[in-house]
């Protein structure tokens, strides 16, 4: 397989490229900066986003779908937020072959243009709380672009709330980071994470508050996986969002949270378990779980290949059938393997014949003989334990990379390779250096900090993606 990947050891950057490649995930645009997904990739995401819908429904919150332009007095209503987001802005100035009145903003994201609308939908207390999601593409014109971590453009999902008062709001900011992104991203996508508050230099441009997922790579590397933001009364200011309260009082103005994730966790997908062979995905997220090959077309081969495909397909999984006999087993098995696929039930003349197949975990290489009639059971407890086994990997790498320090020049010294647990009084307004950055603050117990200067806390020091 070096042949096929450069291993992560020699170059983990160009590691990530070849599997991005090789897996057949996504390929750059025609424009510098964007991204053409590709169906394998598109699958990955569209198994994903589901996961990520029914959570965010299971919250309370409904999907809707705003404009795609935002006009550029919006985003100058907050001072902060066009401040924090100036430098990526695609600007369009030209429509029809004319000058426009007011240049346009590609939506780089939609406070602004959705909180203009709540204005008009939020007139009582009995309109609240507002809840409001949307898939949607986004532009922000990246730097330094790299495929599924950041690109110019990219797919994610956007959350928008008001509520009535600040305690609802952020009840409602932490709710969604754990119950929707924390259990998304461990549950589903099998990678342990650190979740926890941003420093105030570090939160999103408009915000009272930035809560953070940190998941930790194979390299020892961060990567912010999806965030959650107390906005205040920032944005309800500037757009004129009030209501009515119960009491029949003067007008307030909402308590709003906003919240995303995007395809950005599918790169952590491939630097979370990936290995020198490839993808290893997650049940869950695998387009196929299962691929039943046909080693050699002879004899009933092929019809046993297919009809154990039926089965297993009837069962409820995903189920690929690989009979292209006329490209060698060895090449296919290895395409299989980059492709990350968490089961191979491998159909051959010769097992047939004593009414065997193989069956082979992607995690941990374990091969056994199954007998046909039990392969359905084999294949259940080999895709539970591929799921048990990437988030066991996972969760020991980010241990062992994890260091307690007590100095500031231990805490640096720690996260350049790994991940630096310290004091935040011995950090807070320190210059740190290397690529080294606060990840996010916690507790000392590991709960996650309500208010910026509370005592105490906790940081974790990375450098990142």
């Amino acid at each position: 397989m070096a042949k096929v990947l450069t291993p992560q050891a020699e170059d983990f950057p160009r590691w990530y490229q070849d599997v991005v490649a090789k897996a057949d995930l996504a390929e750059n645009g025609p424009v510098r900066g964007t991204m053409v997904i590709k169906p394998w990739g598109y699958a990955i995401w569209e198994l994903l986003q589901a996961e990520i819908d029914r959570r965010i429904k299971q919250a309370g919150a409904k999907n809707a779908y705003f404009p795609l332009f935002i006009p550029e007095s919006f985003l100058k209503k907050e001072a902060q937020h066009v401040e924090g987001f100036s430098p990526e802005l695609a600007v369009v100035t030209h429509g029809g072959g004319e000058e426009l009145a007011e240049p346009v903003v590609v939506r780089p994201t939609s406070e602004t243009v959705i909180n203009h609308l709540f204005a008009k939908w939020v007139q009582s207390h009995r309109d609240l709380p507002l809840l409001i999601n949307q898939w949607a593409n986004v532009v922000r014109w990246e730097l330094r672009p790299r495929l599924f971590l950041r690109t110019s453009e990219f797919l994610w999902q956007e959350g928008h709330t008001c509520h009535a008062t600040r305690d609802e709001a952020q009840a409602y900011a932490l709710r969604i980071l754990a119950d929707v992104y924390a259990d998304t991203m461990y549950s589903v996508l099998g990678v342990p994470i650190l979740v926890g508050r941003k420093p105030e230099d570090e939160k999103f441009a408009g915000a009272d508050a930035t809560y953070t997922c940190e998941g930790i790579m194979v390299d020892g590397k961060a990567l912010q996986m999806g965030t959650s933001h107390e906005l205040g009364q920032n944005f309800a200011k500037a757009f004129g969002i009030t209501f009515q309260s119960a009491e029949g009082g003067a007008a307030e103005h909402v308590w709003q949270t906003s919240w995303g994730a995007s395809t950005r966790l599918i790169g952590a997908l491939i630097m979370c378990h990936g290995d020198d062979d490839g993808l290893r995905l997650p049940p869950l997220v695998a387009p196929a779980q299962v691929v039943v090959l046909v080693v050699r077309d002879e004899g009933d081969v092929a019809g046993a290949a297919a009809d154990l495909s039926r089965r297993l397909a009837d069962a409820g999984l995903r189920v690929e059938l690989d009979d292209k006999v006329a490209t060698s087993f060895g090449r296919r098995s290895t395409d299989w393997e980059l492709k990350g696929v968490p089961v191979r039930v491998e159909v051959g003349p010769r097992d047939l014949a004593e009414g065997l197949v193989t069956v082979k975990r992607r995690v941990g290489r374990v091969v056994e003989q199954v007998p046909l009639a039990n392969v359905l059971e084999a294949v259940c407890v080999a895709l539970e334990l591929a799921e048990q086994d990437l988030v066991t990997e996972a969760t020991l790498r980010r241990e062992q990379a994890t260091v307690e320090t007590s100095t500031l020049d231990e805490a640096l010294e720690a996260a350049r390779t790994g991940v630096a647990r310290v004091s935040w009084d011995l950090v807070r307004d320190q210059p740190l250096g290397g690529g080294v950055t606060v990840r996010c603050l916690q507790r000392p117990d590991g709960g996650i900090p309500l208010a910026a200067d509370e005592p105490d806390m906790v940081a974790f020091l990375a450098r990142a993606y």
